[in-house]
């Protein structure tokens, strides 16, 4: 029986009775959360906010962890069971003192969901010099994770669900030069690089993780317009997606096309509660099922091999305890 990830072997859909068509609504439905205490980053806009609104109207009680508390309180604004608290995921003293915090109330972690990501953004780098896209998309979710383990593994039956991306497609981990130090930046590259890290992350923590009851997924939520990942988006990138015409102006046919909101956040939520998934772990997932890999050469449904590469996610790991400074312990 295999009972790893590693190199694709369990990427093939498991029949989840979803599609890429169902929203929240469909998957969250029959499913209690009364007494699961859950994290979301980035959950106060976009598909987080659609995630924690739908985990907190289960009965889960939800911490939302913002950089911008007072927008958090606005967006967030008559839900019940919601937590927010200051969190900048670009900073690591930042993720330290909201994680700390998080362990000094010794409650158990049921849900931990990386969902916060950016995109489209020029180089930038934080106060220890890690481009942006990295720093946030991956190493914060690595850093996050690694100090919240203890709760995770006293809930006795916890989830982490990484937000990741189709956008792994545009580009492998590069060990070389992993905060592009050496190379000409390229934003969509840098944004591939950062997501094809988060793969590699659920593959490997799942492997590692699953004998003490915490199980670990990748996530593809969708095309979605009308979140703010788009904001610093250039307009020749937009265009070049198709998403604006020569005008700057919205092409109507292709962001019909593209999936709601409710159903970009379908695939976190179904991965956080659903029963299918209690003895397999370390998978990618996109509309609402396990994903098969994607062998051609273009840009398609599914996850490309080196995405979830044993040899790449062992050496990915140690490289990020090496750039957080922390040693993942599993005991």
């Amino acid at each position: 029986m295999i009972n790893n990830n590693y190199n694709g072997a369990l990427q093939q859909p498991i029949g989840s009775e979803f599609s890429a068509t169902s929203t929240t609504e469909n998957v969250i439905k029959d499913i209690d959360l009364k007494g699961k205490i859950a994290i979301v980053t980035g959950g106060n806009t976009g598909i987080g906010l659609e995630t924690v609104k739908t985990l907190a109207k289960a009965g889960a009680t939800v911490i939302v962890p913002a950089r911008d508390v007072e927008k958090a309180k606005k967006n967030l604004q008559g839900l019940t069971n919601i937590e927010i608290e200051e969190l900048d995921l670009t900073e690591p003293v930042s993720i330290n003192l909201f994680a700390e915090k998080f362990l000094a109330s010794g409650r158990p972690l049921h849900l931990l969901i990386n969902n916060a990501g950016i995109m489209f953004v020029p180089l930038r780098r934080n106060s220890k010099e890690y481009e942006s896209q990295l720093a946030v998309n991956f190493l914060a979710v690595f850093q996050l994770t690694a100090i919240l383990w203890e709760p995770l593994k006293k809930a006795n039956g916890a989830r982490v669900i990484n937000v990741s991306s189709q956008g792994h497609q545009f580009a492998p981990f590069d060990f070389d030069d992993p905060n592009w130090e050496k190379r000409e930046y390229q934003t969509l590259q840098a944004y591939g690089h950062s997501k094809t890290a988060v793969n590699l992350f659920s593959l490997e923590l799942d492997n590692r993780a699953k004998a003490f009851g915490v199980r670990a997924y990748a996530v593809h939520p969708g095309n979605i317009w009308g979140t703010e990942l788009t904001r610093e988006a250039p307009v020749e990138i937009l265009q070049q997606f198709g998403f604006v015409d020569e005008q700057g102006n919205t092409v109507p046919e292709v962001i019909n096309s593209l999936k709601t909101i409710p159903q970009g956040a379908a695939t976190t939520v179904w991965a956080a509660t659903n029963p299918l998934l209690n003895d397999i772990g370390g998978v990618y997932l996109e509309d609402v099922d396990v994903a098969g890999l994607a062998l051609g050469s273009s840009f398609e449904n599914g996850v490309k091999p080196y995405s979830v590469d044993e040899t790449s996610a062992k050496q990915l790991w140690y490289l990020a305890e090496k750039l957080t400074d922390i040693v993942f312990k599993f005991d």
